[in-house]
């Protein structure tokens, strides 16, 4: 009634292999009637063609990088040179007059000068005043803003994002107008509560915190925009598991956010103290010039008026070498706190 069924070993060679031992097999057979692929890499010609590079190959990526180089020696590296070597020499910039080297004695006179130590007094207040409009506030407005849903969000987001935009030329005529002595909103709004300001922009004690006020308002937008990105970089399963275990909102905020959020902030730190002098030099160019008194000052200014209104090349450069040493140790010692302080969830 039943067939017998032969044992596998009686089947032909081909119908015992199965799918994987068929490739196999074909492999074997296709090396052995081809054995000069089987040989070693480092003997191949095919192998020696694809691990050598002709020299255009080798060439190409430095070649690409060359007019970037070019730009940054002609417009970065070597006006630096120019003012290291400029710090030496006394010299009014014109140019049939000749220079006189006078050493360091520039930068003697630099550190002695009454004027430049108010103006590096000037630079950490307003250093220290833009960290609140830079780092505080901003950081307050976008953890804020993570509760609003929808068009909205991107609504408030833009409206505080646009006086970033403003030119600072645009900036100083608004700001003008509102701190007017005579028809001003701002003096007419303290006025109504028993305040007279005044000229707010010639009263010595007043006019540093009127800059601040104005350039901070500018800035509190690009630090919404920033922490907005680093918030938005943060995975909300950090939040949600740390949710589960309990945590309230502010643990949560404090243990988890702000932590992962270190590197933006440091960054934002490290931008404040090196651009705060930048970010308040066209403000204080247009609006006070400096005054009254030197009182709204900064290093940024000082140096334009010893180069370009005294015309004293030799002191502004070797100020600007000060103060090219000091950014640099600045900015070595922010990097050192990045690595030391910044926490990465990677």
């Amino acid at each position: 009634m039943f067939s017998t069924v032969p044992p596998p070993s009686s089947y032909p060679e081909e119908q015992q292999l199965t799918g994987s031992s068929r490739a196999v097999e074909s492999t074997r057979k296709t090396a052995a009637r081809t054995p000069h692929l089987l040989t070693p890499r480092g003997n191949s010609n095919l192998g020696d063609h694809k691990t050598r590079k002709s020299p255009s190959q080798r060439l190409s990526p430095y070649l690409y990088l060359l007019p970037a180089m070019a730009m940054l020696i002609l417009w970065t590296y070597w006006p630096l040179v120019q003012t290291f070597e400029l710090s030496f020499y006394d010299w009014n910039m014109l140019p049939n007059t000749p220079r006189e080297f006078v050493g360091v004695d520039n930068y003697a006179d630099v550190i002695a000068l009454p004027e430049m130590r108010q103006a590096v007094r000037n630079t950490v207040v307003y250093t220290a005043a833009f960290a609140v409009f830079s780092l505080v506030l901003p950081l307050l407005i976008a953890l804020l803003s993570q509760q609003v849903r929808g068009r909205w969000k991107t609504f408030y987001q833009a409206l505080i994002f646009v006086p970033f935009l403003l030119t600072p030329v645009a900036t100083a005529a608004v700001w003008r107008w509102l701190f007017a002595p005579n028809g001003g909103t701002i003096n007419i709004a303290l006025s109504a509560f028993g305040i007279e300001l005044g000229n707010v922009l010639r009263d010595p004690g007043l006019a540093i915190w009127a800059i601040i006020i104005m350039v901070g308002w500018q800035m509190l937008g690009f630090g919404v925009l920033v922490i907005s990105a680093g918030l938005a970089g943060i995975s909300p399963e950090y939040s949600q598991a740390a949710g589960l275990d309990g945590a309230s909102a502010m643990t949560v905020t404090r243990k988890v956010t702000l932590p992962l959020l270190s590197p933006t902030l440091v960054f934002l730190g490290l931008m404040t103290v090196l651009l705060a002098a930048q970010w308040t030099y066209p403000i204080i160019d247009i609006l006070t010039q400096g005054g009254p008194s030197n009182s709204s000052t900064n290093i940024y200014y000082i140096l334009y008026q010893f180069g370009f209104q005294n015309f004293d090349s030799g002191l502004s450069s070797a100020a600007g070498v000060l103060f090219f040493i000091a950014f640099g140790a600045i900015g070595a010692l922010y990097m050192w706190m990045t690595r030391k302080l910044s926490f990465h969830d990677d």
